[in-house]
């Protein structure tokens, strides 16, 4: 249905038809109170309505008729029966028995007509006797769910609103009707994959981590110097969230793929102040001489790489037409996040350097009091 074509989805399930449609309306009334919908709505059509016919069992027993006899006599009346085969011309023609049309529109017509009574002292009993009207209207689609009715309430988020946030507005409103366990809310099509990508990504973002990290370890030679690049990376996310509320931007998948980007980017500018700092320590220089000289031999390679990173993202940032959404998207976060993590970065770097160096050295003197230098060559 039209519903499908939404960016979140939200099927209610329950034994009552009519309790379920309430509720998918109540939870669309109160959604477009707030700002967080461009638009919403519910599979749930009233179509043309409808006259229901209920039997009084206890008069219609009293009087020799039974609800199958009744509710056939009815059927026949609205909607044919056949009754007989007419033969022409080597052709084979229904004849169908029906009531006309002027008799057959409403619960006053339908009136005028009697059922017959298994009791011969009976004979005929009319309608109105023994059944009763209820005018109403009739659902034009009735959809199930695990044998179940259903309805799918279909929603939107505005411009700047992320579906993360949209949907969790739509459980609250949902909880909010404190229904019991016999009915159901959860989301179908793209929200409940969207539910998957997220924590799918996450676990996509520890597993580069673990792997960024034991690479760096093999490259360093060391356990202590990769945890100096990679606490760089908590500084990023809080510039990459501001530069999507700057554009006015939400976190979909496609930022969430830049912000994985930009992890590898902003860490390679660390790798490149550690490494030559560690190089130039090895030639004999003082560590504070080291990281100063480190620092200003890689700032224009870091400037470079970065200026040239931002400038190839631009073209994307500015892109109209098809799938121009999606480019932004990924865009924003790369630019926003390092051009203004980049300064953060080249200073906290060798701050977060100085101190996990002088934690070492902290260790080593406490390693010495403890073992004497002559207790570690006897167990060697």
């Amino acid at each position: 249905g039209g519903g499908a074509t939404a960016q979140v989805t939200y099927t209610i399930t329950g034994p009552e038809l009519r309790k379920v449609m309430a509720v998918g309306d109540r939870m669309v009334a109160e959604i477009k109170k707030t700002n967080l919908a461009a638009d919403s709505d519910t599979s749930s059509v009233i179509g043309k309505p409808e006259l229901g016919v209920s039997v009084d069992r206890d008069v219609a027993s009293d009087l020799g008729l039974s609800v199958a006899g009744i509710a056939t006599t009815m059927r026949t009346l609205v909607a044919g029966k056949k009754v007989s085969d007419y033969a022409e011309g080597g052709q084979l023609y229904d004849i169908n028995l029906r009531a006309k049309p002027e008799y057959r529109n409403s619960a006053d017509d339908l009136s005028l007509f009697t059922v017959r009574s298994s009791d011969p002292t009976v004979g005929a009993v009319p309608l109105d006797q023994v059944v009763s009207y209820r005018e109403a209207g009739a659902p034009s689609l009735v959809d199930r769910y695990a044998r179940t009715h259903a309805i799918t309430v279909s929603v939107n988020p505005a411009p700047g609103v992320s579906e993360q946030e949209l949907q969790a507005k739509v459980v609250e409103l949902f909880k909010a009707q404190k229904l019991d366990t016999l009915y159901r809310g959860f989301f179908t099509g793209r929200a409940a994959e969207f539910g998957k990508t997220m924590s799918s990504f996450g676990m996509a973002i520890i597993l580069a981590v673990v792997f960024m990290y034991l690479i760096l370890a093999a490259q360093f030679e060391s356990w202590i110097y990769p945890l100096v690049i990679l606490n760089v990376l908590p500084l990023t996310l809080p510039f990459a969230m501001f530069s999507l509320w700057v554009m006015n931007g939400s976190l979909n998948i496609f930022s969430m793929l830049g912000i994985l980007v930009l992890f590898g980017v902003v860490m390679k500018n660390a790798i490149l102040q550690v490494d030559h700092t560690n190089g130039l320590r090895t030639k004999g220089m003082d560590r504070t001489q080291a990281i100063l000289t480190a620092c200003k031999d890689r700032l224009r390679p870091i400037l470079m790489t970065t200026i040239a990173f931002v400038a190839g993202m631009i073209p994307l940032a500015i892109s109209s037409g098809t799938g121009a959404g999606t480019n932004r998207a990924m865009s924003h976060v790369i630019i926003g996040g390092q051009a203004l993590s980049l300064a953060v970065t080249l200073i906290a770097t060798p701050v977060i350097y100085s101190l996990v160096d002088d934690v070492l050295k902290l260790g080593r003197r406490l390693r010495k009091k403890i073992i004497p230098p002559d207790d570690e060559d006897a167990a060697a």
